[in-house]
């Protein structure tokens, strides 16, 4: 077992763990699951588990904490870079969608299994969500301010709706094996630079 005096192995080793737990919620969810199962993924004995986990709920917020960090730390690449805007909302885009076809089974946990955390810790992966809109959002507002958007756009609102576009797609990705992904992405990303009217100007909303 791991000792004070190795903690780069330790944490290597509980991460191992994270991922051992995050296969096992990923296939039979979070009532299914168990420390005994998770214990057998990684070869040790269910005691043993107990040096990287109290608990299952405490397994379950470690496994969609790793999800959600993988996933805003895509999003700081993206928003850091110095690629057109129309570049990196294509690149957002991709990342997203194809984050439901990766064998990424943490981050599957996190959209699925999230709601069996207790509040404060569901209060916590949110914050984490928040900054992906916030980076979003930011993107959006560096292109607004270089005339690159119609001025009527609200960049909290195209930051969430960007988000609630792909995730209602990740959704069928998931369910559908058979979803062309890189069609979607060309699909959705053509969807939000050009809108669906042929020749129309919006129409302007009155406060």
């Amino acid at each position: 077992m791991p000792t004070s005096r190795d903690p780069t192995r330790y944490e290597q080793q509980r991460l191992e763990a994270i991922k051992a737990a995050a296969a096992e919620f990923a296939e039979h969810g979070f009532h299914g699951a168990s420390t005994a199962g998770i214990a057998r993924r990684m070869g040790i004995k269910q005691g043993s588990l107990y040096y990287y986990f109290k608990s299952k709920d405490e397994a379950l917020f470690e496994v969609c904490m790793l999800g959600i960090r993988d996933y805003v730390r895509r999003m700081e690449v993206i928003a850091a870079s110095d690629q057109p805007f129309e570049s990196r909302l294509l690149a957002t885009v991709t990342s997203h969608l194809s984050s439901y076809r990766e064998k990424n089974e943490a981050l599957k946990v996190y959209n699925t299994e999230r709601l069996y955390l207790s509040e404060e810790e569901r209060t916590d992966l949110k914050r984490q969500g928040s900054r992906y809109r916030q980076l979003l959002e930011g993107i959006f507002e560096e292109a607004a301010e270089m005339g690159l958007l119609r001025p009527s756009v609200d960049c909290h609102f195209a930051a969430l709706s960007v988000i609630g576009l792909c995730n209602a797609w990740g959704e069928l990705i998931v369910r559908d094996p058979e979803l062309n992904v890189f069609d979607l992405v060309q699909q959705c990303t053509d969807l939000l630079q050009h809108g669906l009217c042929a020749g129309r100007q919006p129409t302007q909303h009155r406060g």
